[in-house]
């Protein structure tokens, strides 16, 4: 029939949705396994229509699982975010909402042994070297799916999957605080001055308050996903911030050889807002709200690696989200996203050496759902000529 087949699992992890492989069915990490996702998920095409993936970046997303040799983790995972109208497949950086699905699919492949009724799963991420602890809520010998555990952006309720992240400070540069500084000037080439946090727990991120780069406080997700100028500007931020922590030699090299990171997200206070699926959100239920740029173009909710910078961020006196927060203290940062409120942990205590805080814990919750188990088809021809 001129197609060939490989297995995979459609899981839907936190509010993000990919296809999940045992390493094994893969090709070796290169253009031809690049090739391969492209061709599986449909890309490149706006629709995706003609492969697996649905048209958007949070449900265009690979993970590739394998068992792991060290003594520190169970398996070794590694992320794959796909263009969805491009032909590029990314490396650079770490999924959390991805992430949370790793554990559900270890359980259920036989990855690990398997405890009721937990099972922790000890996940080595390759893309940042960095470990991640699940807690997998087991039953009867497999994830746990019911449970009443909630998040924004996803509907109904599932068992909840802890995630300790505490382990993914510095996990690209090396430091909390890449730049040395709880926070930093920049300024754009058109004379605007914004005070930016450059941080980097999970994935680095750059992190500017709402009313530096002229977006008002108040405004919806559709004043940020419409306004040209501020994605203009965020996209300059991001050139001074991988150049100021360490990512890129300058930024002319920067935009010759575009990367995933750092993210940029514009925060703001706590304020009443509208969610993008049309329910009223208070500010008495957030500690503060953001805005996340993923892949050009908003993300619908919050990252899992967002979240866990986000709370990081907040707990380091001085920075830009320590300052909008409306309780930096606590152990639980509530997140106010496009989608509703998510909630993460961060348990900080001050430390004498830079960056001056350490973490006790640091992470969130998600759920995950295996919606198929099933062989993805893919033309014959698909590899031909590429080595």
């Amino acid at each position: 029939m001129n197609q060939l087949a490989i297995r995979c699992v459609l899981m839907r992890g936190g509010t993000s949705k990919g296809l999940y492989f045992h390493e094994r069915d893969l090709p070796a990490p290169g253009p031809r396994r690049d090739a391969l996702l492209l061709r599986l998920m449909g890309s490149p095409d706006v629709l995706q229509i003609d492969g697996l993936g649905g048209s958007r970046p949070i449900t265009s997303k690979v993970a590739v699982i394998a068992p792991s040799g060290r003594t520190d983790a169970d398996v070794e995972y590694t992320f794959a975010q796909v263009e969805v109208d491009g032909d590029r497949v990314h490396h650079a950086g770490n999924c959390g909402n991805i992430s949370s699905g790793v554990g559900p699919f270890a359980v259920d492949e036989g990855l690990v042994a398997v405890t009721e009724p937990v099972t922790r799963v000890r996940i080595h991420n390759t893309n940042t070297d960095a470990i991640i602890v699940a807690d997998v809520p087991v039953e009867n010998g497999a994830a746990k799916v019911d449970g009443d555990f909630a998040i924004a952006g996803v509907p109904g309720t599932g068992a909840e999957i802890a995630m300790n992240w505490k382990g993914t400070v510095g996990a690209k540069t090396g430091a909390l605080l890449p730049s040395g500084h709880a926070a930093d000037t920049i300024t754009l080439d058109d004379g605007t001055v914004v005070r930016a946090t450059l941080c980097d727990a999970a994935n680095p991120f750059v992190w500017v308050r709402a009313a530096d780069v002229g977006v008002d406080e108040h405004g919806t997700a559709a004043d940020v996903t419409g306004d040209a100028r501020l994605m203009r500007a965020l996209a300059e931020v991001r050139e001074h911030a991988a150049v100021a922590m360490g990512l890129s030699p300058d930024r002319a090299a920067y935009r010759r050889s575009p990367s995933d990171l750092p993210l940029v997200a514009v925060v703001a206070p706590p304020h009443d807002y509208t969610s993008l699926h049309g329910r009223e959100v208070r500010a008495a239920d957030l500690d503060l709200r953001v805005h996340v740029i993923f892949m050009n173009r908003l993300h619908e909710s919050v990252p899992g690696t967002g979240s866990v910078c986000l709370a990081a961020a907040s707990r380091i006196p001085g920075s830009v989200v320590h300052d909008v927060t409306r309780d930096p203290a606590a152990g639980r940062l509530l997140i106010g996203h496009p989608s509703g409120v998510t909630p993460a942990r961060a348990v900080a205590h001050p430390v004498a050496e830079h960056p001056y805080v350490a973490f006790d814990d640091l992470g969130f919750s998600r759920t995950a759902r295996r919606l198929m188990d099933c062989q993805a088809y893919y033309p014959e021809r698909t590899l031909d000529g590429i080595e």
